[in-house]
């Protein structure tokens, strides 16, 4: 089924995943708060993405660099310059515009004339102290990346590692966009989750193919549907200033077919470009072939909102299950906000209660759990199903003589028995990631 864009929005609002920011004030533009499920959903998104990026692997290390860096950073990766969008204003109802998204000779809105294209700067301005000047100014940084490539020796030389080698970061960003919009897809604060892969020059292009067939793998074994994810390939003209190629992999939003995650052969550019303006070393010696070379960059660069709105959008169902209606998200169990549901069937039964209270309390203490027994059984299902719980538990009168339990797959709805012993083993493994 395709789902339009309100209808995720109005989920999200409903059951606590995403809120307006600032909404009781009449909301700001293009900013969200992720409420108690969207915050769990997120940091779920970002824990799988840090566990295979990092965790998994004996060729990567983490770093969290500052939001706030030195002016000078900008200027030699020509964000300063370069980092701009062109920018017309309408002399009527004075809306502005992207001048690469008008395609009338006039306003969009209300048909005025356009005032000439002039480019705008992308990074947000601050002042560092109490004196707001030129000689206090700073950035909010529009990317991670320069935060990783102005560590490289840090981590290098901290870590004694050997190249190829990897540094991996997930962090905020900010972009003064001028259309912002979308939903949760293109907004002012954002957060990246960034890797730079430090490769030998002669292997780069081998690497590059690496990294854009793993990363595209990547979504497809955390639950994202094959027929909505694709690689597209940058032509020649998209190209950034800094890039010898890029792949992006795209995913099929309600709005069309749009980037979910970018993967760049960055070549030496910014090692480079930071070594000339710094004056401080950012090569590499090879030992064994006894040369010294600026290594080359693969970078995937994925958003988190981005991911974790493509995670539910995909998951999203509308469903008939034994003639009756539910609308269900199936979440990887790996990444759903609620693990596991515990409704007792008596609450008028304190020995029910009892059992029911101890295993939610066990349960919490490894992942996610929610406890419920406030309505009838067919509704508390349905509760779960929209949140996208994987599991529910039951607890009735012959769990207290077996000391077992009902569990019902939120998928199939299928239940079966199993020892109150085995619950905690039984969710965990679903929670694997194949």
């Amino acid at each position: 089924m395709t789902v339009d864009m309100e209808t995720i929005v109005s989920l999200c609002k409903r059951r606590g995943f995403i809120f307006q920011s600032s909404e009781i004030y009449g909301g700001l533009g293009s900013t969200w708060d992720y409420g108690p499920l969207g915050v769990e959903l997120k940091n779920n998104v970002k824990r799988a993405w840090w566990q295979d990026m990092v965790y998994a692997r004996d060729d990567m290390e983490g770093l969290d660099a500052a939001i706030l860096m030195h002016p000078k950073v900008w200027e030699a990766s020509g964000h300063v310059a370069g980092f701009t969008d062109p920018l017309v204003d309408c002399k009527v109802c004075k809306k502005r515009f992207r001048a690469d998204h008008v395609d009338t000779p006039g306003c969009p809105e209300c048909g005025g004339e356009l005032t000439e294209a002039r480019q705008f700067n992308l990074m947000f301005k601050t002042f560092l102290g109490p004196v707001e000047d030129d000689a206090a100014l700073a950035y909010l940084r529009p990317e991670t990346a320069q935060g990783i490539f102005v560590n490289f020796a840090n981590v290098l030389e901290s870590r004694r590692r050997k190249i190829p080698f990897g540094i991996a970061q997930i962090g905020k960003s900010f972009r003064n966009e001028i259309t912002p919009g979308n939903f949760t897809y293109r907004t002012r604060e954002f957060e990246q989750m960034e890797m730079e892969f430090f490769v030998e020059p002669s292997t780069a292009d081998e690497w590059f193919d690496y990294w854009v067939n793993e990363r595209h793998q990547w979504y497809l074994r955390h639950g994202i549907r094959a027929e909505n994810l694709r690689l597209r390939q940058h032509g020649g003209d998209e190209l950034a200033h800094y890039a010898k190629a890029c792949y992006d992999v795209e995913y099929h939003f309600p709005i069309g077919w749009s980037e979910l995650e970018g993967i760049a052969h960055r070549g030496d550019y910014d090692l480079k470009a930071h070594e000339q303006a710094s004056g401080r070393k950012l090569n590499y010696f090879d030992d064994k072939a006894r040369q010294r070379y600026v290594p080359y960059v693969v970078e995937p660069a994925a958003g988190a909102d981005r991911a974790t709105l493509a995670f539910l959008v995909d998951a999203y169902r509308e469903e008939e299950i034994r003639e009756r209606k539910r609308v269900v998200l199936r979440l990887h169990p790996a990444l759903a906000p609620v693990k596991v549901a515990i409704l007792p069937l008596l609450r008028n039964r304190p020995d029910v209660v009892e059992t029911a209270k101890n295993l939610y309390a066990d349960l919490r203490r490894f992942f996610p759990a929610d406890y419920n027994d406030t309505g009838a059984i067919g509704k508390l299902y349905a509760r779960q199903d929209e949140v996208g719980t994987p599991f529910c538990i039951t607890i009735d009168v012959q769990t207290l003589e077996d000391q077992q339990v009902t569990i019902r797959d939120r998928d199939t709805t299928e239940q079966e028995r199993i020892g109150l012993d085995q619950v905690r083993s039984y969710i965990q493994d679903k929670m694997v990631v194949a």
